[in-house]
């Protein structure tokens, strides 16, 4: 469950500590440099974790942003306030199963539940036959570990790729929805992470 409700009624929209509402929706190619810029803000921490600036978050161009962002396979979703784009997730989508990536909220935004919210905005932008979500990141990164893993992924198994070990995670949907059916109230959405 979301640390966050809704405060009109819309569900793409959802209070922020500064009590601005946050608007959830698809990044379009317009907003192609500042999703780059917000990246690369928010990916700073991870290349000071690994001791490592050319983690690709912070390599990639906004020409090949651009390229990723127009693949049939591949949705990104973005978190606004106001008009400031401030946290965004990249969704690829493959027979069945989803894999997020690039989850990225704004240093200054960080801590206040946006990245759990953008795991639940995900879920309406799901074809009906995903059944399962993964996710990745860095071996040592403890807080992501921790955000995933509360919220129904369970690690599978750690990859090198080069100098970094990425941690990799699933979430099956039906198994999330079996184990926490006794649990909701009357009402309550199907599948959030």
């Amino acid at each position: 469950m979301s640390d966050t409700t809704a405060t009109s009624g819309r569900p793409d929209e959802v209070p922020a500590r500064s009590e601005a509402p946050t608007r959830i929706a698809l990044v379009d190619d317009a907003h192609a440099g500042e999703l780059l810029t917000l990246r690369r803000a928010a990916f700073v921490s991870e290349a000071q974790v690994y001791g490592d600036p050319n983690i690709p978050p912070l390599t990639q161009t906004l020409h090949e942003l651009r390229e990723d962002m127009a693949r049939d396979d591949v949705v990104t979703i973005g978190a606004w306030t106001g008009e400031r784009l401030v946290g965004s997730i990249r969704v690829e989508l493959q027979d069945g199963r989803a894999t997020l990536g690039r989850l990225a909220v704004a240093p200054d935004q960080q801590g206040r539940g946006l990245g759990t919210t953008l795991l639940f905005a995900i879920l309406d932008h799901l074809p009906d036959d995903v059944s399962e979500i993964w996710a990745f990141t860095g071996k040592d990164s403890q807080q992501n570990l921790a955000m995933y893993t509360k919220h129904g992924y369970e690690a599978q198994y750690d990859e090198a790729a080069g100098e970094l070990t990425y941690t990799y995670l699933r979430r099956v949907l039906h198994e999330v929805n079996a184990r926490n059916a006794g649990e909701r109230p009357a009402g309550s959405p199907a599948d959030r992470p």
